[in-house]
């Protein structure tokens, strides 16, 4: 039996898998605030309680905003501000008395579709989160990328490829920098080029409705947003060369990305044809725990 547990800013989320991958229990409770070792021992709880109702002992896999550092192994770039800087993998390890695995959140959504979801049985996995940030993770023959500084796959905190002229300097990013991909292809990020567009303040989903209501202003934000994502995903192929870029996040539910999106990276791409797939995902937000999981 495998336990997936989701550690979000909100929520701690625990599912269990049989080997075959099918859900033998879900629970949740809410995140305590700002307290890490309160948040260690809601995770203990939540594992002791779903062990004892399944009356057998599992292995633990947990996702989580940031990832642990090579230099110092604990916890960082964390938007759960209290886990940073927290030694929380060996923590866990001897609150439950079992090898634990911890993974980065995307790194987590891209397993799970690469295992049983949308990319099941390809051999190389871009997983994209497209929600309030932008995040990523690579899976290669069923096995997570982390890479030597534990950051494989955040494409969110490169530049804005192949910019326009009105597209420099590029907005201002948490991380410090400006132009980064987040700040064009989040949903926040989406918003806030509509408004300065047009000067109307709309949500992304509000654009994307009216769009399909033949809104001609949304319309042609949608054309913007879809043309970066493009030129995006185009400069991931150009050095991973994924079989399948898989989409999550609330982003991803924007179906005419998934013709839009193919039919312009040609442009960027440097082959003459592109075979790689782009994908919805299957599991939806339960990829990142049933990722977890599979850890």
């Amino acid at each position: 039996m495998k336990f997936g547990i989701d550690l979000g800013g909100t929520k701690i989320e625990i599912i269990a898998l049989a080997d075959d991958g099918s859900e033998l229990l879900r629970r949740r409770v809410a995140t305590p605030k700002n307290d890490y070792l309160e948040t260690l021992q809601a995770i203990n709880v939540l594992v002791r309680d779903a062990e004892a109702e399944l009356g057998q002992r599992g292995s633990i896999g947990i996702g989580t905003p940031g990832a642990l550092s090579r230099a110092t192994g604990r916890l960082k770039n964390s938007n759960s501000l209290a886990l940073n800087g927290q030694p929380i993998l060996q923590d866990l390890e001897a609150l439950l008395q079992r090898e634990i695995r911890i993974s980065n959140d995307a790194n987590c959504f891209a397993l799970s579709e690469a295992t049983d979801g949308a990319a099941s049985g390809a051999a190389v996995v871009f997983g994209v989160i497209l929600g309030t940030g932008v995040g990523g993770g690579i899976v290669v023959n069923g096995h997570i990328l982390t890479g030597p500084n534990a950051i494989a796959g955040e494409w969110g905190h490169n530049p804005l490829p192949w910019p326009e002229a009105r597209e420099l300097p590029g907005p201002e990013c948490y991380c410090g920098k400006h132009g980064c991909i987040e700040t064009y292809l989040s949903g926040p990020g989406m918003m806030r080029q509509h408004q300065l567009d047009t000067g109307a303040s709309l949500g992304s989903a509000e654009v994307v409705q009216r769009a399909q209501q033949g809104d001609p202003a949304c319309e042609r934000s949608m054309q913007a947003y879809e043309q970066r994502l493009a030129r995006s995903l185009a400069h991931v192929i150009n050095i991973l060369d994924p079989d399948v870029i898989v989409l999550g996040g609330g982003m991803s539910n924007i179906e005419r990305l998934y013709t839009s999106v193919p039919a312009l990276w040609g442009d960027w791409v440097f082959s003459d044809r592109v075979d790689t797939r782009l994908v919805k995902n299957l599991h939806g937000d339960s990829s990142g725990v049933r990722g977890a999981a599979w850890l």
